[in-house]
């Protein structure tokens, strides 16, 4: 058993949608969580410069003595997680958008993408649809200036909603059935998605798999937390914490919630 933290790190405040998952599944879980904001929106970023990243990110969490790493952040998944597999001795998780259920239980077989350009343009992406995505019509849309808006706490702009209006409409005119959230900022979007999309559009994302997967590996290698006492969220930001705190507002117990350079 193994009472060291667990890494979580995003091209942003995004992945905060993942931590939540994981600090609901495994609550006693200490968990440190880097908001690289400086750097977002990774998915505009040359492969080059996302692999460059993560690394940082990593060299980060294992000096904060980490014992597994979540690369809460699709891009850098797609971009990167074969080569920190390669390079680094703990467990990576990694996510991918949920096109796998969407396609299975869709019945319209028209499934919208809402994701990254460093995303949809991967090869994980592409070999994941062509996959599942036999008999399926997968709409593939790029979010493009999403991530800043939420960055900025503007999730839920009149700017945030002209952009996914314009996005949704192409989909909503194909009589998609399921919209699949490729970015971890997206899961924010949500109540605004819900007042656009017709009410017959489920949304999905990928962090409750990614939570339950987490559990998993953690007792696969005999690496869960012992202490049965509630874990320690620590979060950083290399740059200012307001959003973060305002996303965080309804986790309850001690947090800590800093800026620090990373």
């Amino acid at each position: 058993m193994d009472n060291r933290p667990i890494g979580i790190f995003d091209s942003g405040i995004g992945g905060t949608s993942i931590w939540k998952e994981i600090h609901a599944l495994l609550p006693s879980e200490h968990t440190i969580y880097l908001a690289d904001s400086k750097n977002a929106p990774y998915g505009e970023r040359s492969p080059e410069e996302i692999l460059a990243l993560s690394v940082k990110n990593t060299e980060f969490l294992l000096g904060m003595g980490c014992k597994m790493i979540v690369v809460a952040c699709n891009t850098a998944t797609t971009n990167a997680i074969d080569h920190l597999r390669a390079h680094y001795d703990l467990p990576f998780i990694g996510i991918e958008p949920a096109i796998k259920p969407a396609a299975l239980q869709s019945n319209t077989k028209k499934v919208g993408v809402l994701a990254t350009k460093g995303t949809l343009s991967s090869a994980l992406f592409h070999n994941t649809s062509r996959l599942h995505g036999n008999g399926i019509t997968i709409m593939e849309q790029e979010g493009k200036g999403l991530v800043p808006l939420i960055e900025a706490g503007k999730e839920n702009s009149a700017e945030t909603r002209e952009l996914l209006k314009k996005y949704l409409s192409p989909m909503i005119a194909a009589r998609i059935d399921y919209l699949v959230l490729g970015c971890t900022h997206y899961p924010y979007l949500v109540p605004v998605l819900k007042e656009l999309l017709p009410e017959g559009v489920r949304i999905i994302d990928c962090g409750e798999a990614v939570a339950r997967q987490t559990r998993n590996i953690l007792e696969k290698n005999n690496m869960l937390a012992t202490t049965g006492q509630p874990g320690k969220p620590e979060f950083y930001s290399n740059t200012g914490t307001e959003v973060l705190r305002s996303l965080l507002r309804d986790v309850t117990g001690d947090i800590i919630v800093e800026h620090r350079d990373f």
